[in-house]
């Protein structure tokens, strides 16, 4: 009888890709194995499997020589999705190493088949994969993921404006989100307001709006705030949040948040839209920028700034400015980018044209000019805020 041995040798006519479960058993029961990830910095740090050398793919017949001098020995290559690693592992074959693979879909593979890693962050594995195409990027990385998860937002509003902005700022991975709202959901609004669907009509916007977020992202913290912003109330929430973005619709929210910024020293992302038209801006004069008053003095009157309650507003509109906001925040978060600070985006959508205006300080601004009457949110300054969150 044929008498047959066992061997984890593969051959030279074997397949250039092996699974990673297969990869797996050889790492676990050849202790010849030598795998190498031939990934990018950027990469390598979602992740990466346990013993793995790192070696740059132009580099890697140099030392793979270093590493093992058995031509004979288990080769396991792997990049982000298996592409790039099976012409690594097809080179290291031509020069005599005939046991070279690539991990069949690369990191991402061996992520899926619920595979080991080594995370040498402070992330979970879970969060490594689900902001990894953020991590890809050389201007977020490992610690703009940190800082992403470790912000606080207030969106002023639960409307079309904070609906696009605030899903995608939750799939970013901003930690935590306040919204405040004290309206309910109504038919009309569902033309834009895709927080909400036709089973909300009728609920608190602030609760469909928190359910919607936790379904795209449950780890994201909401804090909602069921009421009306007033002079008397505003500093005090707004100050335990980085970044304020206004989504309303009201002249008088929008100063109101405009002066309370101001006093708290935090930036202040404006957006606006009805019809077909849309603004947006970053007011922050702490930053050298103006603030709303060194353009409008004061909130004109209700009849010369009609809401899209009354004028109307195409659904698509808000959520395009929206998602201006939300870009402008995540620069903020992570101090990428130029701001919209001193610039002011105006856009219709009928023609698709978009202008990036210049805007300056006002010396004589009533709030943060050279000689400011406005000192307060509360007290003796005359200033109607027209109360209350109209969201578009």
């Amino acid at each position: 009888m044929e008498k047959h041995t066992h061997s984890n040798k593969t051959t030279p006519e074997d397949t250039r890709e092996i699974s990673a479960e297969k990869a797996l058993h050889l790492m676990k029961n050849d202790p010849r194995t030598v795998v190498i990830d031939i990934r990018s910095s950027g990469e390598t740090c979602l992740g990466h499997l346990k013993g793995a050398r790192f070696v740059p793919l132009g580099l890697i017949e140099g030392e793979l020589n270093k590493l093992t001098g058995d031509r004979d020995a288990p080769v396991l290559v792997y990049c982000g999705f298996g592409d790039r690693s099976i012409n690594a592992a097809e080179r290291l074959r031509k020069m005599g190493f005939t046991n070279a693979h690539s991990i069949a879909g690369g990191y991402d593979g061996w992520l899926n088949a619920g595979l080991e890693i080594v995370a040498d962050c402070r992330l979970t594995v879970q969060q490594l994969t689900r902001y990894s195409r953020n991590m890809l990027l050389p201007e977020i990385g490992e610690e703009g993921q940190v800082k992403l998860l470790e912000a606080k937002v207030l969106m002023v509003g639960a409307g079309g404006l904070a609906s696009s902005a605030g899903l995608y700022l939750a799939a970013c991975g901003v930690g935590t989100i306040g919204i405040a709202d004290y309206d309910w959901v109504d038919l009309s609004n569902l033309n834009r307001q895709v927080f909400h669907g036709t089973h909300d009509v009728g609920q608190l916007k602030v609760n469909s709006a928190k359910a919607s977020i936790e379904r795209i992202n449950p780890e994201i913290r909401v804090i909602t705030y069921a009421m009306r912003l007033t002079p008397e109330n505003t500093l005090d929430i707004v100050k335990e949040y980085d970044i304020i973005m206004d989504a309303s619709d009201n002249a008088g929210t929008k100063f109101l948040l405009n002066d309370t910024c101001f006093f708290a020293g935090k930036p202040y992302v404006f957006g606006g839209a009805v019809g077909f038209d849309g603004q947006a801006t970053v007011y922050w004069p702490k930053e050298k920028g103006p603030c709303i008053r060194c353009l409008f003095p004061k909130p004109p009157p209700r009849a010369l700034a009609p809401t899209c309650s009354e004028a109307g507003v195409l659904g698509v509109v808000p959520g395009q400015i929206g998602l201006i906001q939300a870009t402008e925040v995540i620069k903020l978060i992570l101090g990428i980018g130029t701001p919209m600070i001193g610039k002011y985006l105006v856009y219709n959508a009928l023609t698709m044209e978009t202008r990036l205006l210049g805007i300056g300080k006002n010396p004589d601004c009533a709030l943060c000019g050279t000689n400011p009457t406005i000192t307060g949110l509360v007290g003796d300054h005359s200033i109607d805020y027209d109360g209350g969150v109209c969201t578009i």
